[in-house]
């Protein structure tokens, strides 16, 4: 138990200089990819590798622990598998990637980076974590899951208004200007914290907590790197749009 919480610790502590990292150095995939990384792969191979992980081992661990998990762990599968099934296996093949190859070595090390945080959500919240039997109808809970619930929705909405726009102008890149778009330039990123904060909240765990950090520490930065993108690439960008969170920044 001491050395679960040590790990998580030094974990966190190196999410604090991910973040202050991603601020002079973007991942290179997507609209940030550029040459110097290495051998690249398919990126759609490259982002069910890298994801897989959050669907196969979480599966393997609730297998593992089947003796030990009640109805709130198998809710807590039901979520997690429902936004990583989405995210793993159907989204890199119902949208159109605009850049075709990603390097290898960002799929691995988010392949591994991925089985850390598995393991660390799988140890957290179905061994370190004990919930009351009413726990389901609890406030914390029920805010939590609908914290989850819109976030993921925003996620995924935010996704596939690009892809559709990418349908009905062209390939490339283009000012998107529906839904949250109109307000911030990453809402993809901010339905992805929400939803990570309503884990945290509903799972009300140290492992959420640490799972949550790393999310901001990987999506803010990219998220403003993705504002000043948008903002370098075209002229008539609007100057009122913030880059993650509306009104804000």
């Amino acid at each position: 138990m001491n050395a679960f919480y040590i790990f998580l610790t030094l974990w966190v502590l190196v999410a604090i200089c991910t973040f202050i990292y991603l601020f002079y150095q973007s991942a290179p995939y997507g609209r940030h990819m550029k040459k110097g990384w290495g051998v690249s792969i398919p990126s759609r191979l490259g982002w069910v590798i890298m994801e897989s992980p959050c669907v196969l081992l979480m599966i393997a661990y609730g297998l593992i622990a089947r003796n030990q998990l009640d109805i709130i762990h198998e809710i807590f599968l039901l979520l997690w598998l429902t936004h990583y099934i989405h995210r793993t296996f159907i989204f890199p093949f119902a949208v159109k990637m605009t850049n075709p190859k990603m390097p290898i070595s960002i799929a691995f090390s988010a392949f591994f980076f991925n089985i850390v945080n598995v393991s660390i959500q799988a140890f957290g919240i179905f061994y370190f974590t004990e919930y009351a039997s009413d726990w389901i109808s609890s406030p914390t809970f029920i805010i939590g899951l609908c914290l989850f619930l819109i976030g993921m929705f925003i996620n995924i909405k935010s996704d596939y208004f690009i892809a559709s726009m990418k349908k009905r102008k062209g390939p490339g890149y283009h000012i998107p200007n529906g839904f949250l778009y109109k307000y911030i330039s990453a809402p993809n990123y901010f339905g992805e914290i929400i939803e990570w904060i309503g884990w945290a909240i509903l799972t009300w765990s140290i492992s959420g907590i640490v799972f949550l950090i790393w999310v901001i520490a990987n999506l803010f930065p990219r998220a403003i790197s993705h504002h000043k993108w948008y903002q370098n690439k075209f002229e008539n960008y609007p100057k009122n749009r913030k880059a993650i969170i509306p009104g804000i920044i």
